[in-house]
C-alpha cells in the first residue's frame, strides 16, 4: 500500500513521501522485531549489545567500543549492561590495567540465548527480504547507504 494511503496524506513531495516512508517502514520492522525479542524478555538494544559481545569472540569490549557499534547510538550503554548482568547474561570487570576501564564479556548463558535467537532473527530478516529479489535488495542497501550520506 502507497504511504500516502497509509498516513492518509495525499500530495505529499517525493521527497517527503520518501522520508514517511523510511520512518513507517522502520517502526513496521522495530515492531515485528521487538515482538520476537520480548518473547526472550530481551529489548532490541540488549540484542545488539549480545551479538557485540559475541562478535568479539572471547576477547572483552569496553562501553566506548560497545557505544560506537550500537546500532541506536543514544541507547544508554551502562542501562542495557545492567540488565543483562541481572539476567547473567554478561560479565562486568574492572581491567586490570586501567582501573577506569570496565569490561564486559558475553556469559555461556548469552551465547545459549543467542544461538536460540539466531533462527528467529534470520527468519524475521527473510519475511521482509523475502518481498524483493536478491537484485533489489542489492539496490535497496545501495541506494539506503546513499540517501543516509549527508
Amino acid at each position: 500500500m502507497k504511504i500516502e494511503n497509509i498516513i492518509k496524506s495525499p500530495g505529499m513531495s517525493t521527497s517527503k513521501k520518501v522520508m514517511m516512508n523510511i520512518m513507517y517502514t522502520q517502526n513496521v520492522i522495530g515492531e515485528n522485531f521487538n515482538e520476537t525479542m520480548k518473547e526472550h524478555d530481551l529489548s532490541p538494544e540488549q540484542f545488539n549489545v549480545l551479538r557485540i559481545l559475541r562478535g568479539q569472540k572471547g576477547k572483552p569490549a569496553n562501553m566506548c567500543v560497545i557505544q560506537e557499534r550500537m546500532i541506536a547510538k543514544t541507547s544508554n550503554t551502562t542501562r542495557l549492561v545492567d540488565k543483562l548482568l541481572l539476567k547473567k547474561l554478561v560479565t562486568r570487570e574492572v581491567c586490570e590495567e586501567n582501573r577506569r576501564k570496565m569490561e564486559i564479556l558475553i556469559t555461556e548463558k548469552g551465547l545459549e540465548l543467542l544461538k536460540e535467537l539466531d533462527p528467529l532473527v534470520e527468519g524475521h530478516e527473510e519475511k521482509f527480504a523475502n518481498n524483493l529479489t536478491p537484485t533489489e535488495l542489492e539496490q535497496l542497501n545501495t541506494l539506503l547507504e546513499k540517501y543516509r550520506t549527508i
